[in-house]
């Protein structure tokens, strides 16, 4: 059996029971190449600090590397006497040179080893979300340019309200994703910071050059306060509530895709490859990647909580409760990357019924509000335009009519000023080219906004 790094104090051997409870290899063993990245760089330190010497510093660093081409090759065995990946690289470490490796672990604690096992692995793991969200972004905006002059209800409280752009409300979208991408950025600042060196909590008594395995580790900064160091946990915090902030923006735009996908919706078709179908209905055709990208908003939401929870009310510095901070780490880094890699996939093999999408648009009094707008153009203040178009869309319910299929006689009931134009204002081609406001979905404003969001994924300056 392994030697616990902590035998000298224990007379009794550790249960096998509490071996298995507080292991924790079957989470953390995925950090192994953080773990040796910065074993290598703190053993670098140590020879540059004259804690080592070059001849030491070379031989641990080669037995490094053959410790991770053991784990990669899946030669290395994992032990729950070992608990975690520090003590299984270290055990290994000793056991090809038990002199040497008794000497890596100087200035340094697991305490601030697994602070920066986690920084590396959730720096890796956010530029790999930002490039996912860059990919989806361009899948958003390649479908919206498909679909400019595609018209479509816009809905509030999911009842037809006003005509709109497909590529506007796509573009919403694209909006939302970019928001986050802000939002991992924003968070990658933050826990660019390095905690190697900062030991249990008090720092050490060895004179080491936190700058250099700060340049080492290609962190920007050192982190200012031991304590904080080793029990600083906002980093993982502001990921996963970043990661639920997207989550809700997937849920979103699946419920969308779900409900439009519908036969009473009929606006777009899923790809058979994006699909599946039923073991006893033969006719069906389910939208299973939604809503499975729908249901895992929860599981998100879920790990942020756990988190959350786990830290509440820790005293200072570490305590052996972080060591739950993985599992939920871990499972949403997973969730949301296979979240925005079948987004980028599915979104381009989506087919547009637009037919469909115009014919919605065509009943439900959509053209109230420019009707109302229509009589504040003649001079009435609009809350009596408001009121007069409600009169008119009551009048024409009970007729079976749409405002536009009214009469001039049958319109200036309700306003003298009513005149032919009127009619022209009606139209959908005018309600949608009408709203010209910034950010409305004017047609030209639409082209404006996803050409600037073609230069923006392209990286080059609009405007």
């Amino acid at each position: 059996m392994p030697e616990k790094p902590w035998n000298g104090r224990f007379q009794e051997k550790t249960d096998a029971a509490v071996e298995a409870f507080t292991s924790s290899i079957d989470t953390d063993k995925r950090l192994y190449t953080q773990d040796i990245e910065g074993s290598i760089a703190h053993c670098r330190m140590l020879a540059k600090a004259n804690i080592i010497d070059e001849g030491e510093a070379e031989s641990l660093i080669k037995g490094l590397e053959e410790v991770k081409e053991k784990i990669e090759k899946q030669e290395f065995k994992f032990d729950d006497s070992l608990e975690d990946i520090h003590m299984h690289i270290e055990d290994a470490l000793t056991h090809k040179m038990p002199e040497n490796a008794r000497k890596l672990h100087t200035a340094r604690s697991r305490n601030d080893q697994v602070a920066l096992d986690t920084k590396l692995y959730l720096k890796d793991v956010t530029k790999q979300v930002l490039k996912g969200l860059k990919a989806l972004r361009q899948a958003l905006v390649n479908l919206a340019g498909e679909h400019i002059y595609t018209v479509m209800p816009g809905y509030t409280h999911l009842q037809r309200a006003q005509p709109v752009l497909l590529a506007h409300h796509l573009m919403a979208y694209y909006e939302m994703f970019s928001r986050d991408a802000k939002r991992f950025e924003d968070g990658l600042k933050r826990m660019d910071e390095n905690p190697l060196g900062s030991a249990a909590l008090a720092g050490t008594t060895y004179s080491i050059d936190r700058e250099y395995t700060t340049r080492l580790l290609s962190f920007s900064k050192m982190t200012s306060n031991s304590i904080d160091a080793v029990s600083d946990r906002d980093f993982i915090l502001e990921f996963l509530s970043s990661a639920s902030i997207c989550m809700v923006h997937f849920s979103r735009i699946s419920e969308e895709l779900i409900i439009w996908s519908s036969s009473e919706f009929n606006f777009i078709e899923l790809s058979d490859a994006f699909s599946t179908g039923s073991s006893i209905m033969p006719q069906k055709k389910n939208p299973d990647v939604p809503e499975l990208v729908r249901g895992k908003t929860g599981r998100v939401f879920g790990n942020l909580m756990a988190v959350l929870t786990i830290m509440k009310s820790l005293p200072l510095a570490y305590n052996r409760d972080m060591q739950e901070d993985k599992p939920p780490l871990f499972d949403t880094a997973d969730t949301l990357m296979s979240c925005i890699d079948i987004y980028a996939r599915l979104l381009p093999e989506v087919s547009v019924k637009k037919e469909n999408m115009l014919s919605a648009v065509s009943t439900g009094f959509l053209n109230a509000t420019d009707m109302a707008d229509y009589l504040v153009g003649k001079g009435i203040p609009f809350r009596e335009a408001h009121s007069c178009v409600g009169k008119a869309v009551g009048y024409a319910l009970g007729e079976h009519k749409e405002l536009h299929e009214l009469s001039l006689k049958e319109l200036k009931v309700f306003s003298s000023l009513i005149s032919e134009d009127i009619f022209d204002c009606l139209t959908v081609e005018n309600m949608i080219n009408r709203r010209v406001s910034y950010g409305g979905t004017a047609t030209e404003n639409v082209r404006v906004a996803v050409e600037a969001a073609k230069k923006e994924l392209e990286g080059k300056q609009v405007g």
